[in-house]
């Protein structure tokens, strides 16, 4: 059995070494490559194939069935989000698709959790200042976590776990959630959405991006929010519509935002363009805004998520090449 990973990293090969070590009888290949039309050829002679890419595969349904044709039965993501993917056209042309919903949730919670660390202590600003030997303080007066009200959009395995986290650090967490789950109810208090947007020092999103949860925060839901709060962003891009946020952020009811992702960061994000001009417009505002926190959607890089994503993406694919179940089966 051959299988292709694309996309693959440098820091992913030990773990790819590791699993094709404790399994002798799947030969595993790798590319630097994304899957796209262009690629393809690449996805020829092999039993399945593992991604892991920002930009959409694209392609229309012939693409699809390409694949197929050349007996594949799955594409194997080796993340949570799957919007790369047309999962209609995938199944269309008979091809199971799959992800890894929980590679680990204390991963990015624990990255949000630093992150509203920082928004709190104002570090960003101190940096900053300290870099131009400006050692004053500025009135920037920190909040201590136990005396701000946190509220948490999306309480699933990433959202439930960073509730956890804080209110073992005495904050008073809010979560809203389509489906609540009786463990969260023991750390935080469940309440709807407007109730949540008027009551939150601090918001921190972790949601799946589907087409109900695009532009999630919105004008109309930014102007609900308390004035002066703090928002985290470590799900996807376009959960926040960005120039609201911005609009949000001139009107002071945004302070400071963390992105960990953006809108348009498809192109750029995992990459060195130190020596380019960025262009899109979204990522070149938040570049030159001082009170947006932004990092290359990171939030999940550690060193036992990356050792996740390759097992949970690698056991999925040959499960479904055998002709078996996926409980990750999207």
């Amino acid at each position: 059995m051959q299988i292709k990973l694309f996309s693959v990293r440098p820091d992913e090969q030990p773990a790819i070494k590791a699993y094709q070590e404790a399994h002798p009888d799947v030969e595993l290949l790798t590319t630097t490559a994304e899957l796209h039309p262009d690629t393809v050829t690449e996805a020829q002679g092999v039993d399945g194939i593992v991604i892991q890419q920002r930009s959409p595969i694209g392609g229309d349904a012939s693409f699809y069935q390409q694949l197929h044709d050349n007996g594949l039965k799955q594409i194997s993501t080796r993340t949570a989000g799957y919007d790369v993917i047309d999962v209609s056209l995938a199944n269309d042309a008979d091809l199971a698709v799959t992800n890894v919903p929980a590679y680990s949730p204390r991963s990015v919670a624990e990255f949000a959790l630093m992150q509203i660390f920082r928004l709190l202590r104002h570090t960003v600003d101190f940096d900053r200042q300290v870099a131009h030997q400006d050692f004053s303080w500025n009135g920037l007066v920190s909040r201590e976590i136990h005396s701000v009200t946190v509220g948490i959009i999306g309480a699933g395995r990433i959202g439930g776990t960073l509730a956890g986290l804080l209110h073992s650090l005495g904050a008073k967490v809010l979560v809203y959630d389509v489906a609540p789950r009786v463990e969260v109810s023991y750390v935080a208090e469940y309440v709807s959405l407007p109730e949540l947007l008027a009551q939150s020092d601090v918001i921190s999103l972790h949601v799946d991006l589907n087409a109900s949860s695009t532009h999630l925060l919105n004008q109309a839901v930014f102007n609900q929010m308390k004035p002066g709060m703090l928002l985290v962003n470590a799900s996807r891009g376009p959960v926040i519509d960005t120039p609201a946020l911005y609009a949000a952020m001139d009107a002071d009811t945004v302070a400071a935002v963390a992105l960990d992702t953006i809108e348009g960061e498809g192109p750029l994000f995992a990459k060195d363009l130190s020596d380019q001009t960025i262009t899109d417009p979204i990522v070149k505002e938040a570049l030159a805004r001082p009170n947006v926190l932004l990092t290359p959607h990171i939030a999940f890089y550690t060193n036992i998520a990356v050792e996740n994503m390759i097992q949970i993406a690698l056991d999925d694919a040959i499960a479904i090449i055998k002709g078996q179940d996926s409980p990750h089966t999207v």
